[in-house]
């Protein structure tokens, strides 16, 4: 059981996956929130049944599934329907989160939550510990994300320009995990960081 739990975050192409793998390889559990999403509205479940009670059985696919597309184009195109989705998803994420985080072997967990300052930061999830951002300049961003998707860059623009700015995600941060270099030049940072965390897990009495 971990009672000590860190939120983990970054931009789109900020590397957090590589993060992510880096913290794995010293054996500590990683809970995602884009997996637990997936999760809240699979076939069957009442997150489902809560979507399709708000916007109609046209955002079904002809197997049943949610049609992730058409749900897409619905919430972009209409914020007060992206809040009312969210209302139905966030609330069940954060309690698969907070679940799995807290029945996780190991000194402490990881929450990693790629819209963290999106959704209201440790406001909203009251039961993280600290936050850890994966910091880059928008400039690599752009740079990774072109190479990355091999997208045209008025789209990768817009795609970093949809979330929160590198400013706001640093404002709640606890800790600064620097991207900037190359993927070896992580894996002293994550070490670094893993001895802090076990020592405040530790000294928090978890």
């Amino acid at each position: 059981m971990s009672g000590f739990i860190l939120g983990l975050t970054g931009g789109v192409a900020s590397g957090k996956s590589t993060v992510e793998a880096l913290f794995r390889a010293l054996g500590i559990v990683i809970a995602d929130a884009d997996a637990a999403a997936r999760a809240a509205v699979a076939t069957g479940t009442s997150g489902l049944a809560e979507v399709v009670a708000a916007f109609g059985a046209e955002v079904l696919a002809a197997d049943g599934s949610l049609d992730r597309a058409a749900m897409r184009k619905r919430v972009f195109a209409d914020p007060q329907a992206r809040r009312q989705l969210e209302a139905i998803v966030h609330p069940r994420v954060r309690a698969t989160l907070h679940a799995e985080c807290t029945a996780a072997d190991g000194p402490y967990a990881i929450a990693s939550i790629p819209l963290l300052a999106e959704g209201g930061g440790g406001q909203a999830y009251p039961w993280l510990q600290r936050i850890l951002v994966v910091d880059v300049s928008p400039e690599t961003q752009l740079q990774r994300l072109l190479r990355r998707d091999g997208i045209d860059p008025a789209l990768a623009r817009s795609m970093i320009g949809a979330q929160a700015t590198r400013a706001q995600r640093l404002a709640i941060a606890d800790d600064v995990l620097s991207n900037e270099a190359t993927p070896e030049a992580l894996e002293p940072q994550v070490a670094a960081l893993d001895r802090l965390y076990r020592n405040l897990a530790s000294e928090a009495g978890f």
